[in-house]
């Protein structure tokens, strides 16, 4: 299918069959990403009486339960209620599904401690385009992201001053193959969190936080038609499916 639409007065045309997935799928065991020393989703047939659900075990259908936790488990988008006082859920922020959006690479700052930062000044040298949604791909861009064992390992993360950068540019949906936009180890400040969604001053509650995606190296920076699928959990977050469209 051809989608056109227009995206800064210029009418765009996109094919729904050359989608690009950014997404990293909530998968058992050690070969997949994982975060904050969360466990491995754990993925099990539900028995209830005679009932096996698994057909490899002999039931009539599949039917099992899931254990994951989204905020470490793969891909997933997130709202303010990951940080807010009152419980605010995914579902009842997130009300748009096509966005245009902007890739960028960056390579981010070493600072005199060790840490790997991306800075305010690296997104105004990146960023080319007024676009609703940022998605940044951190430099060096090895495979390994796809299963990387990030727990302990101090991450690349954002400045408060990079997120206060993207608020004030307009941005609505940030998406970064980190898994947090803040520091792995920060006294609970989340700074980067609190100045994107701007809580609790003005709170920006259509807003959303994307981690842990992956681009692929081939995949050019650029502007693309962004689409974001997250399940309707009561929750802050969820995990997501992620997908970009280069214009034909």
């Amino acid at each position: 299918m051809i989608l056109k639409t227009v995206v800064g007065g210029a009418e765009v045309s996109f094919d729904t069959q050359k989608g690009i997935e950014l997404t990293l799928a909530v998968l058992q065991g050690p070969d997949t990403v994982n975060a904050f020393y969360i466990p491995d989703a754990v993925i099990t047939p539900l028995v209830a009486g005679g009932f096996v659900g698994s057909t490899a075990m002999g039931g009539a259908c599949n039917c099992e339960n899931i254990t994951f936790n989204a905020h470490g488990n793969g891909t997933h988008t997130e709202c303010v209620g990951h940080i807010s006082k009152e419980r605010v859920a995914l579902h009842e922020c997130l009300k748009e599904f096509l966005f245009d959006a902007e890739l960028v690479s960056i390579t981010p700052d070493r600072l005199p401690d060790g840490d790997f930062i991306i800075t305010a000044e690296l997104l105004a040298a990146a960023v080319k385009h007024d676009a609703k949604a940022l998605i940044i791909r951190t430099l060096p861009n090895g495979t390994d992201k796809k299963v990387k064992r990030y727990s302990g390992t101090n991450p690349i993360y954002l400045s408060k001053e990079a997120a206060d950068w993207i608020r004030e540019r307009g941005i609505e949906h940030l998406l970064v193959d980190m898994p947090s936009v803040d520091r792995e180890e920060d006294g609970g400040a989340l700074a980067a969190h609190h100045a994107f969604w701007n809580y609790p001053q003005a709170t920006r509650m259509n807003c959303t936080i994307t981690e842990l995606i992956y681009v692929p190296d081939a995949v050019a920076n650029g502007q693309y038609l962004l689409t974001i699928a997250a399940g309707a959990f009561d929750s802050d977050a969820s995990p997501s499916r992620i997908v970009i469209y280069q214009a034909i």
